[in-house]
């Protein structure tokens, strides 16, 4: 089948070296600068706040969120993040994964609602997606580090890219699923579109809107992990020291502490999300 040859690699080249870099280079900076703020407010806040605190906090969350057992196992979680002493690790890792999930539910909520209001953004927004989840997620790093350098800001921006499409889609999803007898309810009673958006179909919506939050944070501690190679500080850069020693103990204690994280903040936002139902 190789009837001709396409040079998109060299095509490609050309147009990061040519246009993009040179034109548009400042407002990557100015991106990265603002990115950069948002992720110094949540780390500098998660550093600062005492261990003792910050555990209480949590464990009473999930006490609240999903009950008794999710607290137990959220204070044996982070007794144990403390005790191998990577407290400090998972802050940095949750500050990436909390300025992702923050810049995620910015944007991609307006555009799941513009998608479930429009055929026409939808048919734009889906293949979009479909392109954006089904590509490997190292490739997302190649850019991000050309674009951005190296660093957690990168890694931030790689994150939020990642991890957006389950808070599109499932916000879209949630709104499609409004029935349509209180759509014509609302209708009956003169509602407006801001009004039927935001007293009819977002309040009902809310749930599966929560649920695509629980997935878009799942996915940003997948690649905030996976991104520590492009100098992310956190529990990924624990695991990826560990491989580049070949040191199979230092990657268990680090691993275990992402996987504690991961269940707690699952179990966490899936008992937020059902509070909503």
């Amino acid at each position: 089948m190789n009837w001709f040859h396409i040079p998109l690699e060299q095509w490609t080249n050309d147009f990061v070296e040519f246009f993009l870099l040179p034109v548009l280079g400042p407002i990557f900076e100015s991106i990265s600068h603002y990115i950069g703020l948002i992720l110094d407010q949540f780390e500098n806040f998660l550093t600062w706040v005492p261990q003792e605190i910050m555990t209480a906090i949590i464990v009473l969350l999930a006490w609240w969120t999903k009950g008794l057992k999710v607290a137990v196992f959220s204070f044996i979680g982070l007794l144990y993040i403390g005790s191998v002493d990577l407290w400090k690790e998972a802050m940095q890792t949750l500050a990436v994964v909390l300025s992702a999930t923050f810049l995620s539910i910015l944007i991609g909520i307006p555009f799941g609602i513009w998608s479930a209001k429009s055929r026409k953004a939808d048919q734009i927004i889906r293949p979009i997606l479909d392109f954006m989840q089904t590509l490997p997620s190292f490739v997302y790093l190649i850019p991000t580090v050309l674009l951005f350098g190296v660093g957690p800001v990168p890694a931030v921006i790689a994150t939020f890219v990642f991890a957006t499409p389950p808070a599109v889609r499932l916000t879209s999803l949630g709104i499609k699923q409004v029935p349509i007898e209180v759509i014509e309810a609302a209708k009956a009673f003169g509602s407006t579109s801001w009004q039927m958006l935001v007293k009819v179909q977002l309040p009902i919506a809310k749930p599966t809107i929560m649920a695509g939050i629980n997935q878009t944070i799942m996915m940003s501690l997948a690649m905030a992990v996976i991104s520590a190679m492009i100098g992310a500080p956190g529990l990924g850069s624990v695991v990826l020291q560990a491989i580049t020693r070949v040191n199979v103990g230092m990657g268990l204690v680090g691993g275990l502490g992402i996987v504690f994280l991961a269940i707690i903040l699952d179990r966490i936002t899936e008992g937020l999300g059902r509070k909503q139902k």
